[in-house]
């Protein structure tokens, strides 16, 4: 698997330590890194697209430090994995502010990187989550299968049903359905893709889904209950 990595760290040698100890730990654990450097958060914000599992974020940083880049990144993205390099530890300890994994002190030993570098891929391996990808007029957005509850589509918009409230974005339902293939999500007619996890109730042609009632299309009504039941062992 290839874990794809972004440092933004401004000192030139420090970048290259941190990428050095990629490759060492690559090479002793069998994991491939694809790496980023940013000298500076400005274009690393600009030109994030949330494709990354893990971000080394320097806190010394020019002009955008980087505790004020991390509470910015939360907002591009809630999930990726965030560890700060820094030698100014007293700042570290405030990454819970912006949900920070952990922090590596300066000068960083090998020792040390590879130890909470091993941590984080520990945590990333226990993500059960499909992600998909959200296009939305401002970028591009990652949700947690977990979160989303219904997908419709409303005229040649598809709107995201989430735990966190509505999306409306851009994209092709079906294109949605085969990244999340095999996840819970079935759906119920043409315009709806519904996560099993949160079906209450099918009352005739009608599925509620949290609260929420949708319609069932009659070609699709068996394939659905059928899925229902065997989601919840016969529950429905």
């Amino acid at each position: 698997m290839i874990r794809t990595v972004a440092i933004v760290e401004d000192t030139p040698a420090e970048a290259d330590t941190l990428k050095e100890y990629f490759s060492r730990f690559g090479a002793e654990k069998g994991v491939d890194f694809k790496i980023t450097h940013f000298e500076s958060a400005e274009p690393f914000l600009e030109k994030y697209r949330p494709v990354y599992d893990l971000v080394l974020m320097d806190i010394a940083l020019p002009k955008i430090n980087g505790m004020e880049a991390a509470v910015r990144l939360r907002e591009l993205d809630r999930t990726t994995t965030i560890i700060f390099v820094t030698n100014m530890a007293q700042f570290a300890v405030r990454g819970y502010e912006v949900d920070a994994f952990d922090f590596v002190v300066k000068p960083v030993s090998y020792s040390n990187f590879a130890l909470k570098l091993q941590r984080a891929l520990n945590k990333l391996g226990t993500r059960r989550d499909t992600e998909v990808l959200v296009s939305m007029a401002d970028g591009l957005y990652r949700i947690a299968s977990s979160q989303i509850k219904y997908i419709e589509i409303s005229g040649h918009r598809m709107v995201y049903h989430t735990t966190d409230g509505t999306i409306k974005a851009y994209g092709n339902l079906k294109e949605v359905e085969s990244v999340l293939s095999g996840k819970m999500f079935v759906r119920c007619n043409s315009c709806y893709l519904v996560n099993l996890n949160y079906v209450y109730a099918i009352r005739g042609y009608t599925v509620v889904v949290d609260g929420d009632e949708l319609q069932i299309s009659r070609p699709r009504k068996k394939a659905f209950v059928q899925a229902v039941n065997d989601y919840l062992g016969g529950g429905i």
